[in-house]
């Protein structure tokens, strides 16, 4: 998706930093990045802003979804609580997170050996992210400068899969590795009223997806008078395939 104005968003991202006059050690919140936006480029929807916040944070693990810069380019910010940020500064910090920084172990316990379904909800997610057209033929990951729609920001959370459909309009994915119960649902709609509320733009239509390993009977029944929710479950096969023509 081209940009709305002459800069992409990461570079009007650091335009702002001296429009609010902050100085290294000086706080600022989400609330008055969105805000500056909205009084600046209006254009630029809510989720967009608090996306780049997270690619221009050098302490967020899920910079990495957003084709973060390899150059340091991106390295802007250090976030300190779900909402609250500051300056990065060289030095004092620890290195920013990059497509370079080690990746921590995952604890030896979580397995799916012999349960037919993924060890992580993440490799789920990825798999779903590359693979959109096995849920819904024609849904594509939502995707506009640089952002991406895994894990993407609503509010301080974050959506698993933010996708759109053939149609242009929004589909939210919410995830869950083994067993979906019903209190998924709470969280998939405040995740759809969200984006209807300060992503989707007028006449565009959102609606959710619960993917689990297996579907609760009190979530089937749940979901059973919402329209725009729907269920699905997953199946994960292995096939073998023999090397011919090896010799001993």
């Amino acid at each position: 998706m081209p940009a709305m104005y002459d800069k992409p968003v990461r570079i009007l991202m650091q335009e702002m930093i001296p429009a609010l006059k902050l100085s290294p050690g000086d706080t600022f919140t989400r609330e008055q990045a969105v805000q500056w936006f909205a009084e600046n480029y209006p254009k630029i929807k809510q989720g967009t802003v608090a996306a780049h916040l997270v690619r221009l944070s050098t302490n967020v693990p899920t910079r990495l979804q957003y084709s973060v810069r390899p150059d340091g380019s991106d390295d802007h910010f250090f976030k300190i609580d779900s909402s609250t940020f500051r300056l990065y500064e060289l030095g004092r910090d620890p290195t920013p997170i990059s497509e370079s920084t080690p990746a921590s172990e995952e604890p030896a316990e979580a397995t799916s050996e012999g349960t037919g379904q993924f060890a992580y909800e993440h490799d789920l997610r990825d798999f779903l992210a590359r693979n959109l057209q096995l849920l819904e033929p024609g849904l594509t990951l939502y995707s506009d400068e640089g952002i991406t729609g895994v894990e993407f920001p609503v509010g301080g959370r974050f959506i698993d899969l933010l996708a759109v459909d053939s149609s242009g309009n929004y589909v939210v994915i919410e995830l869950k590795v083994s067993k979906g119960y019903d209190r998924v649902v709470g969280q998939l709609l405040r995740y759809v009223n969200w984006i209807k509320i300060n992503q989707a733009d007028e006449g565009q239509s959102v609606r959710g997806v619960i993917v689990a390993k297996n579907i609760s009977e009190d979530l089937r029944l749940a979901c059973a008078g919402l329209p725009d929710v729907a269920l699905a479950e997953y199946e994960l096969a292995v096939s073998i395939k023999p090397i011919a023509g090896l010799k001993s």
